[in-house]
């Protein structure tokens, strides 16, 4: 595995990115990996490595870095009842929008211009917890790029914001995959029905699935919730998605 951590040029500053791909073969097919709330940690970077494991190039940028933040440190846990403990993250969270997701996603596209390991064309893009609506946006928002978007237990999909995911999500002309925790605070499935009947009849394929016994962050391993039938699930899911829509040819 070939691994390194670079900054990245953008409008606002320079964006700390991981990037991996395996050592071989190349150039891999390239998934933007958008982090959740909690930021850039090593518990994100080695889910990056299992993306890259597998064949893909992997970019895994800070968003945070407007707000100067990078390795937020050890988290608290929160069972999102209650007043939330304090941690840096939540000011940088609060700062955070689409619009300049959205402008470092155009970065990030850039960049993987640049480097000989990364396949231009297609690109997949996926989401965690917060990241999950900007993966949905961005699949209409660089629609001629991304041949894959997925939010894995995303929030905030069904807002009254025109750029909600429930809403442009329609516009879509990839496919979409939304995998969402059976017991989820924060995607409840009245939330994920209402996703649904917003989507029902779309022209690209998507698929809401919903993971029984699992509660919200399954997938990552350091976590309380910590689901492992659900995140390997994830997994095979993910690897399908992305294998079908970059026509990666073997793994």
């Amino acid at each position: 595995m070939i691994e390194r951590q670079i900054d990245i040029e953008t409008e606002e500053g320079r964006m700390q990115t991981f990037i991996c791909h395996p050592e071989r073969n190349g150039p891999y097919p390239v998934i933007l990996f958008y982090m959740d709330a909690w930021g850039i940690r090593e518990e994100l970077r080695d889910m990056a490595r299992r993306y890259a494991a597998v064949g893909y190039y992997v970019l895994l940028p800070n968003l945070y870095y407007r707000s100067g933040l990078f390795e937020p440190g050890p988290l608290p846990y929160w069972d999102g009842t209650g007043k939330p403990p304090f941690h840096p993250v939540n000011a940088a969270n609060a700062a955070l929008t689409v619009a300049g997701v959205m402008e470092d996603t155009e970065a990030l596209l850039r960049f993987r211009e640049t480097d000989p390991a990364a396949r231009g064309g297609a690109i997949g893009v996926v989401g965690y917890c917060m990241s999950g609506r900007f993966a949905i946006i961005a699949a209409t928002h660089f629609s001629d790029w991304v041949a894959a978007a997925a939010s894995i237990y995303g929030t905030a999909l069904v807002t009254d914001r025109d750029d909600s995911p429930h809403r442009v999500g329609r516009q879509a002309k990839c496919e979409l995959y939304f995998g969402a925790a059976e017991k989820d605070h924060w995607a409840p499935p009245s939330m994920m029905q209402a996703l649904d009947e917003a989507l029902a009849g779309m022209g690209a394929p998507y698929e809401i699935e919903i993971y029984p016994g699992a509660d919200h962050a399954f997938g990552f391993p350091e976590r309380p919730t910590y689901h492992k039938p659900s995140a390997e699930r994830h997994w095979e899911r993910m690897f399908a998605l992305f294998d079908r829509s970059l026509r990666v040819q073997s793994r």
